[in-house]
């Protein structure tokens, strides 16, 4: 069953749409008889953008969503910001920072502003002329996309749609998310006014994905480009238009769904590779050689070379999940990903191989690992934030605990483990004293942060397993109480 077309523009045809399996029609010029006022509806929202009389709807203030308000907020636009936790609207108000690595300027400045404003009432979103989704999408138990976030708010966003609104889609996903899921359930739950529109006349929809990447000091969502495909090429300059308020550098590119591969491509690329050096460690470290030399030394290359770094596991929300969404949607059309899932299958295998680095190094100092004191030093998945999503530090904790070894953590930007996907380890961070490093038989780098006295851990470790040539400086010193993972 095909609803549609819905897409309606003379210079590019576009397929009709595969629909959920709901009973409505969407239609499309050949089915409705136009009024006057849909031809104008495209310049009338061009001009309130032009004339930052437009309003700017941001579902999701997380690390995506809360810096993407603020520059388009500083762009001259008035923003309403959206989220269904009121902890993060209560914080805003008493101008509170959440979301550390942004710095306290940005709430400071949101909160003051009578530009903005942050709700958890989605009834607004009917105030909205321009309404950008930047919500999570996580997978599910077996590793499946889970859309769930994009389809609730698109059933929330249908409840008071109306024409002359741009619904934009930033959350990373598979191609034709936006055409294909977002766009049907956004329709089925329109009010009777909105079944008629049009896509491209009367309402315009887009994709641009986002890219932060949080605790980076040399970009910043103003600076990262930013790429926009509409399901037709109204959207796309519509979007466009948007983002030029608050970025710097905006790429429209010919539909949605290149907008949505381009995404996927660059993290896969990523993971790929980290997936290559990880492979090269684990063969370069049984010929007891230092693959983070040989990276250093291949990076000396001027052309052909870009460096990688091996780790203890992917993290963050992007480059371990999104390689899942592109297999799933590849099985889907009969396609094998052979290459991405293998790419898969190492960096997944990373921290059980850390932990029989662990292991041996315990057994080589006479220490079993069961009943052995372990100290993992960092819980984010990153250097320098507190962002958890996906932290190899998380799995670390479990397999060691499941082989009995009794473990703490240090992380002082983590305080307590939050509750993530796969885990609830319900820990409390410890100080790095020197009394502390010397009570535990191990030490394990896994988030080298800066904020750490590498030469207090140096001095004091009985024993260091590090996973991030954290402890480069010390080599000489630590000899044989230092083994690389």
């Amino acid at each position: 069953m095909t609803f549609g077309p819905w897409i309606d523009d003379d210079r590019r045809r576009i397929k009709p749409i595969v629909a959920l399996p709901h009973h409505h029609h969407f239609p499309s010029r050949n089915s409705v008889t136009q009024t006057a006022t849909s031809s104008s509806t495209h310049d009338d929202l061009a001009s309130k953008i032009a004339d930052n009389s437009a309003t700017i709807g941001v579902i999701g203030l997380g690390y995506v969503g809360l810096p993407l308000a603020h520059a388009l907020h500083r762009g001259g636009l008035a923003a309403i910001g959206f989220d269904v936790d009121q902890r993060k609207i209560d914080a805003i108000a008493a101008k509170e920072n959440y979301l550390r690595h942004l710095g306290d300027e940005m709430i400071v400045d949101l909160a003051d502003s009578d530009r903005f404003e942050a709700t958890t009432d989605f009834e607004k979103l009917g105030e909205c002329d321009v309404i950008i989704i930047a919500v999570p999408t996580p997978l599910g138990r077996h590793q499946e996309p889970d859309l769930s976030y994009i389809t609730d708010t698109a059933k929330r966003i249908g409840k008071t749609l109306r024409a002359g609104q741009l619904v934009i889609l930033e959350s990373t996903t598979y191609p034709r998310t936006t055409r294909d899921e977002m766009l049907p359930v956004m329709m089925a739950n329109a009010p009777a006014a909105a079944k008629n529109l049009v896509v491209g006349e009367d309402l315009f929809v887009a994709f641009s994905p986002e890219r932060e990447d949080p605790g980076r000091k040399d970009h910043s969502t103003s600076s990262i480009p930013k790429l926009v495909g509409g399901l037709e090429a109204n959207s796309t300059a519509l979007a466009a238009a948007v983002y030029r308020k608050g970025i710097a550098e905006v790429v429209e590119v010919a539909s949605a769904e290149i907008a949505e591969s381009a995404k996927l491509l660059e993290n896969i690329f990523r993971a790929v590779n980290i997936a290559l050096v990880n492979e090269m460690k684990t063969v370069l470290t049984e010929m007891d050689i230092d693959v983070w030399e040989v990276v250093r030394a291949a990076s000396t290359k001027p052309f052909g070379f870009m460096p990688f770094y091996p780790g203890p596991g992917l993290g963050g929300h992007c480059i371990p999940i999104d390689p899942f969404y592109l297999t799933w949607k590849a099985k889907e059309v009969g396609c094998t990903t052979r290459f991405i899932e293998l790419a898969g299958q190492v960096n997944t295998a990373m921290p059980e191989y850390v932990i029989d680095r662990c292991a041996a190094a315990l057994n080589e100092h006479s220490k079993p690992i069961k009943g052995s004191k372990i100290l993992v030093l960092g819980l984010a998945y990153k250097p320098d934030v507190d962002d958890t999503r996906e932290s190899p530090s998380f799995e670390l904790i479990k397999i060691l605990e499941d082989r009995g070894a009794l473990v703490e953590y240090s992380d002082p930007h983590i305080a307590e483990t939050p509750r993530v996907r796969k885990h609830d380890l319900k820990m409390t961070s410890i100080e790095l004293t020197p009394a502390n490093i010397k009570a535990f038989d191990c030490v394990l780098v896994a988030t080298n942060h800066a904020a750490f006295d590498y030469g207090t851990v140096a001095a004091n470790a009985k024993l260091i397993v590090d996973t991030r040539d954290a402890m480069r400086a010390f080599h000489d010193e630590l000899g044989d109480r230092l083994v690389l993972a």
